[in-house]
């Protein structure tokens, strides 16, 4: 059976961090989080996205869907980075 891969979370941030490549085209990522009221949230293509507040002091993150093309398909979701559950199907651990 295959073993399941995980990936340390501040190593997780900094590959969200990354929101484009050298020649300026957006990362796409898939990504898996519990939102505040507790739903569970799973975005098979998404990009990083602002927030209108800080989010490193206040430990959120925002993303919005996207399709093939890197084209919004939503709108921006944020979410803590404690909720932060899967990321680029890697299992996410502390």
């Amino acid at each position: 059976m295959a073993e399941i891969q995980s990936i340390r979370r501040n190593l997780a941030l900094k590959e969200f961090e990354a929101k484009e490549t050298p020649d300026g085209k957006q990362v796409a990522f898939s990504i898996k989080f519990v939102t505040k009221i507790g739903e569970l949230v799973f975005m098979p293509r998404a990009v990083a996205a602002g927030l209108r507040f800080d989010m490193k002091s206040n430990r959120m993150r925002g993303v919005v869907p996207v399709d093939a093309e890197n084209k919004s398909t939503g709108h921006v979701t944020p979410f803590h980075i404690d909720g932060l559950i899967e990321f680029n199907g890697m299992k996410i651990k502390l």
